[in-house]
């Protein structure tokens, strides 16, 4: 393999032009009535097909792994001690899970209000919900909760789905019913406060054409946090420091993906979160192994895959860590030419936006 030069390790070489009425607000009006870009990692040829065409580019055979995890409503809107107006961001929802009515629990939230809360000051939300800050450092601050009842159920009463920010709502933004349509058809496992946004364009009657197609379908999670879309703030990439999330392979799921790789059949990961998952579960001989942990990879050229083979993915922003993981396996010189390409064919760019299959 290659070594990278050392442009593949500068920020600026990771960066393309972008009109912003190609940032899509808001989703096809079918989930897989979306465009499909074919890029061919090894020759850099495109194709320009529709996303419910992806079963075209599947096989009998091969293997698909979805990230199961689902969105949860984590962004609340309530009040400071002052009456002042107060934005918080739950941006790990673990301790939410674990809590039990009136017992506090503690959570990193980023946090807006025209002045930042001091430590030992209270917000107040609907439904009972209060907190407390322990500390503040910036726009993160350290939440301890208490909520007289389930506070997972006030959440999903109360609190708004986290969208990213470059989406945005109000004004003459289209209607959109984010609830449903920013979350996969196949979402079981609350604790992402971003969805895996390839997943998006898949309904359950096009999973279940692809699966009588003979193509296995395997789950795995990861919950995405909002890391994903730190923007990164150095020069050199391989200063930067990855977020970690919380990800888990049950023992089935790792049976047969290991079991289709001794058969030397195509490993097909939908969305970066499932790369990211399966090759930090991997081992040098190709296996992954069944567990949960937290998962820091970060995948730039230069990284050797063990596992995936092909990869549904989305548009990815420019500088981001994700277009640096989709060059790693494409080429950077094929992706942002296929990136080039699909401006000039006007796709529809990010979390609502149309997709690509790389293999």
């Amino acid at each position: 393999m290659t070594e990278p030069t050392q442009d593949f390790y500068s920020l600026a070489s990771y960066d393309y032009e972008l009109p912003e009425e190609l940032i899509a607000q808001a989703p096809a009006e079918k989930r897989d009535a979306s465009r499909l870009l074919k890029l061919d990692k090894n020759t850099g040829q495109t194709a320009h097909l529709q996303f419910a065409q992806a079963a075209d580019l599947l096989q009998p055979g091969d293997l698909m792994v979805v990230n199961d995890t689902k969105v949860t409503p984590v962004r609340l809107f309530g009040k400071k001690e002052t009456g002042g107006k107060v934005e918080a961001l739950i941006i790990d929802y673990r301790p939410v899970a674990q809590a039990g009515p009136g017992e506090p629990f503690a959570c990193e939230c980023l946090v807006k209000a025209s002045k930042r809360p001091k430590p030992g000051s209270r917000l107040f939300f609907d439904k009972g919900l209060k907190a407390k800050v322990l500390k503040a450092e910036d726009r993160i601050c350290l939440l301890e909760f208490t909520c007289p009842t389930e506070p997972g159920a006030v959440l999903d009463d109360i609190a708004a789905i986290p969208l990213p920010p470059y989406i945005r709502r109000g004004g003459d933004a289209p209607p959109c019913n984010d609830r449903e349509r920013y979350q996969t058809t196949y979402a079981r496992h609350k604790g992402a406060v971003a969805a895996p946004t390839a997943g998006l364009h898949f309904t359950p009657e096009l999973l279940d054409f692809i699966q009588a197609k003979g193509v296995e379908f395997v789950r795995i999670t990861l919950h995405v946090g909002y890391g994903t879309f730190m923007p990164v703030r150095v020069d050199d990439v391989r200063k930067h420091k990855m977020h970690s999330e919380f990800y888990e392979i049950s023992p089935e799921a790792a049976q047969a993906i290991n079991h289709a790789k001794d058969q030397g059949r195509r490993v097909v990961a939908v969305g970066t979160t499932s790369v990211r998952t399966l090759e930090y579960s991997s081992r040098e001989e190709g296996r992954v192994a069944a567990g949960s942990g937290m998962c820091d990879l970060f995948i730039m050229p230069g990284f050797r895959f063990n596992i995936v083979d092909a990869l549904i993915t989305n548009f990815h922003l420019p500088q981001s860590t994700l277009l640096m993981l989709v060059s790693a396996l494409a080429g950077r010189e094929n992706i942002l030419a296929a990136y080039q390409e699909a401006v000039a064919e006007k796709y529809r760019f990010f979390s609502y936006g149309d997709a690509m299959f790389i293999e």
